[in-house]
């Protein structure tokens, strides 16, 4: 498949470079069960894809994301792809990035994403970047926290008035993580005039509004991604 004027299409994919979880001693980082459906729903579809973060090199995976008594499908695709292991073992540090090469950008969640991403200037000017050109940028799970600090070219909070998703409360509650998070992602998103919502917990749940695509969990990673596609394609 391929994207607008002929060209195929790029995109970035971020992930987080933090690895625990406050002074819990947890270890923590990106949700390898959202990365693998994202990723192949991109690679799958043609796609080129960059992943990166905000240090660069091989991102802490959270030690719960990998569905060890029953991996996804994806993720045993994952594990058996010796390319993509590589790829993902040396991402881009976020500053090595120009958004103007990008069609569109992906944000993955995993609690690891609670505390560098909201307040990485770096990850803030892409995405008002991005915003700002008119091309998709989607975030699933916990990636949405990497809204917390953009503005609007009106200086306005971008979530503001906006229809967002992200990990609910309840979802943080059922894991017994309320307590060790630096924010919780709903209310944030509530406080930051987000118009949020979200379905069943643990179940896909996409919002999109305009270009901006939330989803609310792990499990709605692949469908946020195919979101982004349709964007792309013209079709949605």
């Amino acid at each position: 498949m391929r994207g607008h004027g002929g060209h195929s299409m790029h995109i970035l994919i971020v992930l987080t470079s933090h690895d625990r979880l406050g002074d819990s001693g947890s270890e923590t980082g990106c949700g390898l069960e959202e990365f693998c459906a994202a990723y192949y729903v991109f690679r799958d579809a043609g796609a080129e894809i960059t992943l990166a973060s905000p240090a660069g090199g091989q991102p802490p995976i959270d030690p719960r994301s990998e569905g060890s008594d029953r991996p996804s499908e994806t993720v045993r695709r994952f594990k058996s792809d010796q390319a993509a292991r590589t790829e993902l073992a040396d991402t881009l540090a976020l500053d090595q990035v120009a958004p103007e090469d990008f069609d569109a950008v992906f944000y993955i969640g995993g609690h690891g994403a609670l505390w560098d991403l909201p307040e990485d200037p770096v990850s803030q000017a892409l995405i008002a970047a991005i915003h700002a050109a008119g091309k998709p940028l989607a975030l699933v799970g916990h990636g949405p926290a990497a809204l917390r600090r953009v503005v609007d070219a009106g200086g306005r909070p971008l979530v503001s008035g906006r229809r967002v998703t992200g990990t609910a409360n309840s979802e943080e509650a059922a894991m017994g993580l309320t307590d060790s998070l630096p924010l919780l992602l709903q209310d944030e998103l509530v406080a930051l005039g987000g118009l949020y919502s979200k379905g069943p917990d643990g179940l896909s749940y996409v919002v999109r509004d305009g270009t901006v695509i939330t989803g609310q969990n792990r499990a709605s990673a692949a469908d946020a991604a195919i979101a982004v596609l349709a964007i792309l394609h013209g079709s949605a």
